[in-house]
């Protein structure tokens, strides 16, 4: 019985990995930091940024999505709109990987066995878990105390374009909400160190990717798909 199960398993998963359209690709751009070092403005790209992404589309209108990106994020009181940060003077750099999986969902239906150049806006969010650096203030310097990891809530928003018979182009912005204070080094993790916390440690540190996706797609026509 446990064999039989077992078979009917692995050939249930196999006919619905083939019933489905299969996009894999990359992303291109620039990351910003919104937090208590550094501009306050919500799409600013001022580093790069570059990841891999795989979606399966279960139909026209939506699809899981999975992705890894890497970028430094930086913060600059100099370029901050606000006079206390700009007379503390701080700059931080810390590297960021994110690993995400989600729910995209298209406002208009994106048949990519259709002909032709078809577009359309798309919303994304689910869960992300990111390392960083762990860092902390001493001395108006910035020091490095190992590496730690977060939690964050995407939600990203853009176009994209069916190009060519196997390729999409996708524009768009996310932001991250995360739970995390620390990313700038305003909030220590470490107990001992919170003598150096600065900065508003009641708002959570945030993160947006902007950029260009491209993905290659692939897989059996689904059934949802018609003969036209």
């Amino acid at each position: 019985m446990r064999k039989t199960t077992y078979i009917l398993t692995i050939f249930l998963l196999f006919q619905m990995a083939n019933a489905q359209i299969h996009e894999i690709g990359i992303f291109a751009g620039g990351s910003n930091f919104i937090g208590d070092v550094g501009s306050t403005q919500y799409i600013a790209p001022n580093m790069p940024a570059f990841g891999i992404l795989y979606k399966w589309n279960k139909n026209p209108r939506y699809s899981w999505r999975f992705s890894v990106t890497q970028s430094k994020l930086k913060g600059v009181d100099a370029k901050s709109d606000i006079n206390s940060r700009k007379e503390r003077n701080f700059t931080f750099e810390n590297t960021i990987t994110e690993f995400s999986a989600g729910f995209e969902f298209n406002w208009f239906d994106f048949n990519l066995h259709k002909s032709g150049f078809i577009s359309t806006p798309y919303l994304y969010t689910g869960l992300s878990y990111f390392t960083s650096d762990d860092l902390y203030v001493a001395n108006n310097k910035y020091v490095s105390n190992g590496n730690s990891g977060g939690i964050a809530l995407p939600i990203i928003g853009g176009l994209k374009m069916h190009i060519a018979d196997s390729f999409v182009l996708g524009i768009e912005a996310g932001a991250r909400y995360t739970f995390s204070d620390d990313i700038d080094g305003s909030l220590p993790k470490n107990g001992n160190l919170q003598n150096l916390k600065f900065g508003n440690i009641n708002s959570k540190d945030w993160y947006v990717f902007t950029g260009l996706t491209l993905t290659y797609t692939f897989g059996n026509k689904p059934c949802y798909c018609n003969d036209k």
